[in-house]
Formats: C-alpha cells, structure tokens, sequence
C-alpha cells in the first residue's frame, strides 16, 4: 500500500458523467471496477464532486439562444457551454453507486459559484480562485499526486496539470479515467500532460511502482 507521501485523487466518478447521464462521457461506466482496487492501494484517497448550482453560468440554458458544447466568452476567458448537469444534490450529481472508497478522507467539491467553472481540483477556471487542495496536501506532506477519473482531457487534466504546477510529483493512470474527446480534446490534453512532466501509467503498473 502506498503510504503518507502519496494520494490518489479520484475526480468526479458520477452519475452524470456515466452513460446515460445529463453529461456522458463515452464508456465512464467502464473506470469503477478499476478505480476501487486501485484506491485500496492507497492510504490517503482524495475525491472531487461537480457541485453546481441549477443556473451555472457555464450551462449552456443559462444563455438564451445558446446549445451545448458550443463557447462563450465569460469575464474570466473563453467558456465550453454545457448540458446542466451535477446540479447540487441531485442524483446526477450523486458519487456512482459501485464507487467503494468508504477510507477517502477529503471531498473536495467544485463549480459551486454560480459565475466561474470549475474543471481543476486545485484552481477554478479563472485561474486565481484556490480550492485550498494543495495546502491541504503540503499539510500532510504528500509530495506525489495519482489522478484517475472523468474525464481524462477536462477535469482529469486540470488537475494533473494544477498539482504539477503547485511542485507535486503527478502520475495520470490512463485505464482508470476516460476522455469526452471534443475536437481533438484529448490529445491536446495529452500533449500539454507530456510537456509538464506529468507521468502517464497504466494501474496494473502502480503497485510496482515505487
């Protein structure tokens, strides 16, 4: 079991993000089997919760005239309007059923503030808000960050990407997360994860892993 220095962040394992859900990302269902014997490789497991409010600003019903998946610009940047989904304490935003983690510590949910997306379990989308996750991680002295969840090229990345640039050693364990693959997302998501350092691995390689 990998013990103080390393934590597995589990990100955003939910009902909408599973087929059939308000927001499906393709084969999500597919990662909880591999994601539960993995977390029971772990001492210290964090999970993250989409929590948004039923008129988020980066759904795509909040803005008259406007459909899923297309963009917007926001006073923070440039926004990907999508299907409401994850709405506070809906069963869409609900953990998935078969997600057997009862030894996670932290829940750290995000996208609660109506005006500001939140994709990165450490930063929102404007860049500056902090989710208080890296002090948290600093206060335990984790130094390495495992990522698996949904989906690889949004949520996923963001936070590969935000722990690696907060000096934590990360690791994306590709078979336990799946990928939306918007336009050629994944990919870039995959090249951005490559040129930051953020090492790729499969689960059957963390046990060996040392």
């Amino acid at each position: 079991m990998k013990g103080s220095g390393d934590v597995l962040l589990v990100v955003d394992v939910q009902n909408d993000f599973m087929p059939g859900g308000a927001l499906a990302v393709p084969n999500g269902d597919e990662i909880v089997p591999i994601v539960n014997p993995l977390a029971a490789e772990f001492e210290h497991v964090v999970l993250t919760q989409d929590w948004h409010p039923r008129d988020h600003l980066s759904f795509a019903a909040s803005h008259e005239g406007r459909r899923p998946f297309e963009t917007v610009t926001l006073d923070y940047g440039e926004q990907v309007l999508w299907p409401v989904h994850c709405v506070q304490d809906t069963r869409g935003a609900a953990l998935h059923d078969d997600l057997d983690i009862a030894h996670a510590r932290l829940v750290i949910r995000k996208g609660y503030r109506r005006g500001v997306d939140s994709y990165s379990a450490f930063v929102e989308a404007d860049r500056k808000t902090p989710t208080g996750l890296a002090g948290y991680l600093r206060e335990h002295r984790v130094t390495r960050v495992w990522c698996c969840g949904l989906a690889t090229d949004y949520c996923v990345a963001w936070s590969a990407l935000d722990a690696r640039s907060a000096g934590f050693n990360v690791v994306v364990v590709e078979d336990a997360c799946r990928a939306i693959d918007l336009d050629g997302s994944l990919a870039r998501a995959r090249l951005q994860l490559d040129a930051a350092g953020v090492t790729r691995m499969n689960a059957a390689e963390v046990t060996a892993h040392i």
